[in-house]
C-alpha cells in the first residue's frame, strides 16, 4: 500500500513540477467527467483525422468513446491510435477505468454537427417529434437544423392518380427526434 500511495505522490509532484498539476489533480480527485474527457480528447482525435461524437461512462468507469472521421470511415487503425492517445492522457495506473473507441453506427442517430454536414448530399431518414418519417436527400445542415430534398405522392388537381411531387423543406433541430443514414440493400441478381 505504500508503494501506491508514493507513486501518486511522486506522480502528482511531478505534475505541479510541470504547472498542470492542478488542473490535472481534479480529475484524479473524483471520477472521471465526460466534460474533461471530452477537453483533453478533442485535440488527439483531430490528430487523426476524426472526431467526437460521444464520450459515455458508465458503472466501474466503464467509458465508451465514439467518433467518426472528417473524411471516409473510422478504420480500425484509427480506433487503435485513439486508444493509446488516452492512455497516455489518462493513467490507468492512477485511475482505474475501461475503454471501448468505436465508430459511430450507421444504425445510429446523429448527435453532433460535423455528421449532419458530412451525410449533405446523401439519403436520410428524419423522424419528426410529431410521429412522422420522412426519408430524403440533405443538402444542407446548420445548428438551427436540417434542408431535406424529398418525394411524397400527393393528389394533384387534374390527375386521376396520385403523382410524386418534389419538396425541399427546412425542418429546425427542436422538431426533430432523430436523423441517421437511410441504407438500402439492393438484392443481386444472378447472371445466367
Amino acid at each position: 500500500m505504500v508503494f501506491i500511495f508514493y507513486k501518486i505522490s511522486l506522480y502528482l509532484h511531478s505534475l505541479r513540477e510541470i504547472g498542470d498539476g492542478e488542473r490535472l489533480l481534479s480529475f484524479f480527485e473524483d471520477k472521471m467527467k465526460r466534460e474533461e474527457i471530452l477537453d483533453r480528447m478533442q485535440e488527439k482525435v483531430a490528430e487523426r483525422g476524426c472526431f467526437i461524437v460521444d464520450s459515455e461512462i458508465g458503472k466501474d468507469e466503464d467509458i465508451t468513446l465514439t467518433i467518426d472521421k472528417e473524411n471516409g470511415s473510422v478504420s480500425l487503425e484509427d480506433c487503435e491510435a485513439i486508444n493509446d492517445a488516452f492512455l497516455a492522457v489518462f493513467d490507468k495506473d492512477i485511475q482505474d477505468y475501461s475503454l471501448t473507441v468505436t465508430s459511430a453506427g450507421l444504425d445510429q442517430p446523429f448527435k453532433v454537427l460535423k455528421q449532419f454536414q458530412k451525410a449533405i448530399g446523401s439519403q436520410v431518414e428524419v423522424r419528426l417529434r410529431n410521429g412522422k418519417k420522412i426519408i430524403g436527400l440533405l443538402s444542407d445542415a446548420t445548428k438551427e437544423g436540417i434542408t431535406l430534398r424529398y418525394s411524397l405522392k400527393e393528389t394533384v388537381e387534374g390527375k386521376k392518380r396520385k403523382v410524386m411531387v418534389e419538396h425541399e423543406e427546412i425542418f429546425r433541430m427542436e422538431d426533430m427526434n432523430s436523423v441517421m443514414p437511410h441504407i438500402v440493400f439492393e438484392k443481386k441478381t444472378k447472371n445466367k
